[in-house]
């Protein structure tokens, strides 16, 4: 049983938290590369010397609804590494503990500051204003500090202190 627990609770780590890692690191750039509305219409605003382009807003949305739908599949991760850990009689574990605690820290950024961040540049976006870069600078920190806090659950997770595995 434990290693069916193991093996899903790897698989929903892979399938619910690589699209947000990966989807929260591009939402800072694309939403940068929306381009700049021209007051009254007239040419000269964008790249292509029109105002926004509904592909680039639309790319900027689908962006923030992956990080929004896979948040949610995310809660298995968690839940399935306490199935896993108490399984293995690990739950009072220094390795486990503080693997526990980075995710709860690397969850609270993505709820508190990454997300709301996303949704307020996406509702400047959609009333025609143009994103300011220290906006998404400022993002692209809080999402760089979430990308970190899940590496290091990674690593804790594979080279966990009396590991079986020899590696």
């Amino acid at each position: 049983m434990t290693k069916f627990l193991l093996s899903l609770h790897v698989l929903a780590a892979i399938v619910a938290v690589g699209p947000v890692t990966v989807a929260a690191s591009m939402f800072p750039a694309a939403a940068r590369r929306v381009p700049v509305p021209v007051p009254g219409g007239g040419a000269g605003g964008g790249r292509d010397g029109g105002g926004a382009d509904a592909g680039d807003v639309r790319t900027v949305r689908l962006l923030h609804r992956i990080c929004r739908v896979y948040a949610g599949l995310g809660i298995a991760v968690p839940v399935l590494g306490f199935a896993t850990a108490a399984s293995m009689g690990v739950l009072g574990d220094a390795w486990l503990i503080t693997s526990v605690t980075l995710t709860a820290v690397a969850a609270g950024l993505l709820a508190a500051f990454v997300l709301p961040r996303q949704e307020e540049l996406l509702g400047q976006l959609a009333d025609g204003q143009p994103v300011e870069r220290a906006r998404t600078v400022r993002l692209a920190m809080f999402t760089g500090l979430f990308n970190l806090l899940w590496a290091t659950v990674t690593i804790l997770m594979i080279v966990r202190p009396g590991s079986t595995t020899g590696a």
